[in-house]
């Protein structure tokens, strides 16, 4: 009798732990992200346009080439609006994460450190795994799409036409009924992008500021030439398949966008970060914004939108008017898309893994800095070498259905945090009623918005009738009013999001309004990886974490960095 209530206290004493670990927030000290001139840390090396280059390197790979055409196939002409509509969400996300990179300038971590500070430390941990599976996932199918590439690229030497086996470059060599598939020069890829990352945040920031005014400049000149062949008959009809193609678009090429918040992890190496960072993460997002809807006019002007073909639809519709050295242009264009969005996304994953190593939510390892390279090389090489083995013996391009869930947790979440900071400053924890707070009945709120539209995306998405939808809603509508009539806000220093709640409540429907539009699989991996996230934090993290470290985060001013 006496063991049982002794391991009953026992058990009751480890939920208890477990809860109040879980619900703890991060505290920022002001001694956090203080200069100095010694010590082991990150360099402010980053300016204004490294900034902008490192956006528009993250968000715009190879895609830019194909997804445009093959959207245009169901949606006509009208891409160009399904462009506009997904490149308008993206603005309301980006000035959400505006907001919080110049509210946090001078701490690494991005939407994990937001949800770590305005939440708790459990929905930071989740944030954080579901964004690392989509990072790593990524990098890998990124790489081998890089490879392929590269490897039609040798294919341009006589000698090695068609004489690259598959196990080299292209696709791969399947084994165990296509459990295994080899592929030998996406780990070499990896580990040369490794390496220049290891080397420095000056190195790395320099090839990509090169790669990307490449691909840049290809784009750019693949709309003027385009421009002369385009024949207007063919934007009419403009919407051959109704408004509901375009909106469906909307949903597909929203994922071209993905990446502007990679600048937000650039937060302890970007130079002027309060000033910088909300001009690089909404700069960098209207330049593609630009580059998108240039596309868009240029390819279904050129060609019908019914005679685009599905692989290379725009290298195609080149070819086609006997402009083929435009072609060869858009594969070097491609090769150096892919190239910044693998080294952006291995960029990102190390100051993550940073960020989580600083905070004792994974071994302190992760949390060490070059003495000399001021990077953090111990996780730099880590994110490498997971990419590489994914990359090189998996065939990860058929797990791309269950991608981007991460993306979008990050940006919902983000969003929630820009309404709940703005709490904490005034009423935000002032109770309103005997039996809730007023930051609970917020967050009660804020659910019911994405809830609500989960709800309008499965309704849409199952073609359900149009007064369901109406239904949820009008229950999302009366939710954000709750918002903006039972909390008072404040505004915060530096950059500031306009239209709060509002906007950050349309962000938070509309994103998980996509999360609904996503393959089924997509959200058993989400619920999965949610359990299995829950059992890490439970055996590690909540003994290891450590929020109210009172340890500086040192960093570096450039050596040409003036005083301020």
């Amino acid at each position: 009798m006496g063991s049982q209530q002794k391991d009953a206290t026992s058990s009751s004493s480890c939920f208890s732990h477990f809860c109040s670990s879980a619900l703890r927030a991060k505290t920022l000290n002001p001694s956090f992200g203080r200069a100095t001139s010694s010590g082991d840390g990150l360099i402010r090396r980053l300016g204004i346009l490294d900034l902008l280059l490192l956006g528009v390197g993250a968000s715009i790979g190879a895609g830019i080439f194909v997804v445009t055409g093959t959207v245009a196939r169901d949606a006509g002409p009208g891409v160009t609006i399904s462009f506009i509509l997904a490149g308008a969400s993206c603005v309301l996300n980006a000035l959400c994460y505006a907001e919080l990179a110049s509210r946090f300038p001078a701490v690494v971590g991005g939407a994990y450190l937001y949800a770590y500070t305005a939440f708790n430390e459990i929905t930071a941990f989740l944030v954080f795994m579901q964004l690392m599976l989509d990072y790593h996932i990524g990098a890998a199918s990124i790489a081998r799409s890089l490879a392929s590439y590269v490897a039609t690229a040798f294919e341009l030497i006589p000698a090695l036409k068609g004489n690259i086996p598959a196990w080299i470059g292209h696709g791969g060599e399947e084994f165990f009924g296509g459990t295994l598939s080899i592929n030998i020069l996406a780990p070499i890829l990896l580990a040369l992008v490794t390496v220049v990352l290891c080397r420095g945040v000056g190195e790395s920031s320099a090839v990509n500021s090169f790669m990307t005014a490449t691909k840049i400049v290809i784009v750019i000149f693949v709309i003027i030439a385009g421009a002369f062949e385009v024949d207007v008959d063919n934007w009419s009809p403009f919407a051959p398949n109704g408004f509901k193609e375009i909106l469906t678009g909307a949903t597909v090429v929203f994922f071209a966008y993905v990446g502007f918040d990679a600048v937000a992890n650039s937060a302890e190496e970007s130079k002027r970060p309060q000033r910088d960072l909300p001009i690089g993460i909404l700069g960098s997002l209207l330049i593609c914004v630009a580059l998108y809807i240039g596309v868009c006019l240029v390819i279904t002007g050129m060609v019908p939108y019914n005679l685009l073909g599905e692989d290379a639809p725009l290298a195609e519709a080149f070819t086609s008017k006997g402009l083929k050295y435009v072609s060869i242009l858009i594969s070097v264009g491609a090769i150096a898309g892919l190239t910044t969005t693998l080294l952006v996304g291995l960029y990102v994953q190390s100051r993550l893994y940073l960020g989580l190593g600083r905070d004792g939510l994974l071994p302190s390892l992760f949390a060490k800095v070059h003495p000399k390279r001021h990077t953090p090389i111990h996780s730099q090489i880590w994110v490498g070498i997971i990419a590489a083995v994914l990359g090189g013996l998996f065939n990860v391009h058929i797990l791309s259905h269950i991608l981007s869930v991460g993306s979008l947790t990050g940006y919902s979440v983000v969003a929630a945090c820009v309404v709940t900071l703005r709490w904490k400053n005034k009423t935000g924890n002032q109770a309103s009623s005997k039996c809730m707070s007023t930051w609970c009945e917020g967050v009660i709120c804020i659910v019911l918005v994405a809830c609500c539209g989960f709800a309008t995306g499965v309704l849409y998405r199952y073609g359900a009738s149009f007064i369901f939808m109406i239904v949820a809603v009008v229950v999302a509508v009366l939710a954000c009013a709750a918002l903006c009539y039972r909390q008072a806000y404040s505004d915060p220093p530096g950059f500031s999001c306009p239209g709060v709640p509002i906007v950050p409540s349309v962000c938070i429907f509309f994103n998980i309004f996509l999360f609904a539009q996503l393959h089924y699989e997509a959200w058993i991996r989400f619920v999965i990886l949610s359990i299995i996230s829950v059992g890490i934090y439970a055996f590690y993290g909540q003994y290891h974490a450590n929020p109210s470290s009172d340890e500086t985060i040192i960093y570096h001013m450039a050596p040409e960095e003036d005083a301020h």
